[in-house]
């Protein structure tokens, strides 16, 4: 069985047992963050079913925008864009940036990615041409905590984000979801 055959199979267990049917819910409401939150954190995979719990937060309360070791690429990126839309569109009054202890994204370079990219048979001419960015990007990243506090201080610094948002960096222990705030603007 593959792994889209599992996931599927997975699903099907997962509606059948009805445990989690949200058919009642308000639609309007249930989209906007009720604890007005947007969380931007890592992608880590340990982080799942533990971020949540740990900050008290559940379906429905904050959104939450998840990238490669929860780093700010430029003024206008991605992130940005999202926490547009979370403060303009749907309410939310406060961010909280969490990076995590243990993150991987510190070991990793622009040359580690290039050369993966290549034995994934990535055409040289496709890596040459984003090589100033990956070696910008990857390369930038070393330590987490003073990754969270780069990306408050650009928060907080971006024209994009209104200065009436409250802005926090809180690094998360990924094995006991222990938080320590490591920023506050």
């Amino acid at each position: 069985m593959n792994r889209l055959q599992k996931v599927l199979e997975a699903n099907k267990e997962f509606v059948a047992h009805g445990k989690h049917d949200y058919s009642d819910e308000d639609i309007a409401r249930s989209k906007l963050p009720q604890k007005k939150m947007a969380i931007f954190t890592c992608m880590d995979t340990r982080l799942t079913e533990i971020l949540e719990p740990a900050m008290g937060i559940g379906r429905g309360d904050a959104k939450i925008i998840r990238t490669v070791g929860n780093y700010l690429t430029g003024e206008f990126d991605t992130v940005i864009r999202s926490l547009m839309v979370a403060i303009y569109e749907l309410g939310v009054e406060e961010i909280f940036v969490v990076g995590h202890y243990e993150c991987g994204m510190a070991k990793t370079t622009a040359k580690s990615l290039a050369t993966a990219m290549r034995e994934h048979g990535v055409p040289e001419e496709a890596i040459e041409k984003v090589h100033e960015e990956l070696a910008t990007w990857a390369n930038a990243f070393r330590d987490p905590v003073e990754n969270v506090r780069d990306a408050v201080k650009k928060l907080a610094a971006n024209p994009y984000i209104p200065k009436t948002i409250k802005i926090h960096g809180l690094m998360i222990h990924p094995r006991t979801g222990k938080l320590d705030v490591v920023a506050d603007e």
